[in-house]
């Protein structure tokens, strides 16, 4: 498929919410991206698409050019968000895809506006959470998102820093210009004093409800109708084994829920899953098996 873009505003509660297009084909998916990243993350799953589909990443609120938008943050608005975009596009049933986060955003938009969207495809998220009884849920967001909400509160002299602080990543180690256009369109600020886009409270307050909404989740998988494909990484954020979904997780709920695919994809990370050309290639082959008929 073609990478041509066409951004649009499109009108939620609060303001506007960032899309971005690309392509041009009769042949829909919307695309939720993860708990910091932002709408570029999709472009080589873009490229990867045949020529008759388009694909809409969104910038999810509190994210990219969807930062401005205010609160309340967690599930219901962001699923709201979604419908919202659905219907100002004038969409029947599009794929919904989601990695990460999204994938958890996607699920339960499909099951609250089952008429909305077609088949899902969930990338590296979509289970529930396994959180020990009685942790307290600030200690464990700090252990878990303190490094991304340490690089919230940084600024950078410059846009090659902020890339030379990217391009150190462990789970990045082969760099390329998609990643370098991520990287990118995540900034904002005066020159010397640059930062990320994002809002550090939308992050909070979704994180904090994927650790607490276990059973919302777990409710939306048994309610699945129809094969839905679950991709995972073997690696995690940080390049290393194990995956944010472990191989038992995934078995668990494979065995739990039917309609529930889960297909490892190998040699990929939380990132390079939906960013470096294999990973890419393969969530294209499931968005693309996912074909409304």
């Amino acid at each position: 498929m073609t990478t041509d873009v066409t951004t649009r505003d499109i009108a939620v509660a609060g303001g506007a919410l960032r899309v971005l297009s690309y392509g041009s084909g009769d042949h829909h998916v919307i695309a939720v991206h993860g708990i910091t990243a932002n709408a570029t993350c999709w472009h080589p799953v873009a490229r990867a698409l045949p020529a008759d589909w388009t694909l809409h990443a969104i910038d999810v609120r509190g994210r990219g050019h969807s930062a401005g938008l205010p609160g309340p943050f967690g599930f219901d608005a962001h699923t709201a968000d979604l419908r919202a975009v659905s219907f100002a596009l004038g969409l029947d049933r599009p794929v919904l895809a989601g990695h990460s986060l999204g994938a958890y955003v996607a699920l339960l938009a499909a099951a609250a506006s089952p008429g909305t969207f077609g088949r899902l495809v969930l990338i590296d998220g979509g289970l529930p959470l396994p959180v020990p009884p009685g942790i307290d849920l600030d200690q464990l967001m700090a252990a878990t998102l303190g490094p991304a909400l340490t690089r919230l509160s940084e600024t950078y002299p410059s846009p090659e820093a902020y890339v030379a602080f990217w391009q150190a990543h462990p789970a990045l180690t082969e760099w390329n210009s998609d990643l370098e256009d991520y990287v990118r369109y995540d900034l904002t600020g005066e020159p010397g004093a640059l930062r990320s886009r994002i809002n550090p409270d939308a992050v909070t307050a979704d994180s904090r409800e994927l650790l607490t909404a276990g059973d919302r989740i777990a409710a939306a998988l048994g309610g699945l109708t129809e094969p839905t494909p679950l991709l995972r990484a073997p690696a995690g954020m940080f390049g290393q084994p194990p995956g944010l979904i472990p191989e038992e997780l995934a078995k668990h709920w494979q065995g739990a829920v039917p309609e529930l695919q889960v297909t490892t994809i190998p040699g990929t990370n939380h990132y390079t899953i939906l960013m470096a050309p294999d990973g890419a290639t393969a969530i294209a082959a499931h968005l693309t098996a996912a074909r409304p008929s």
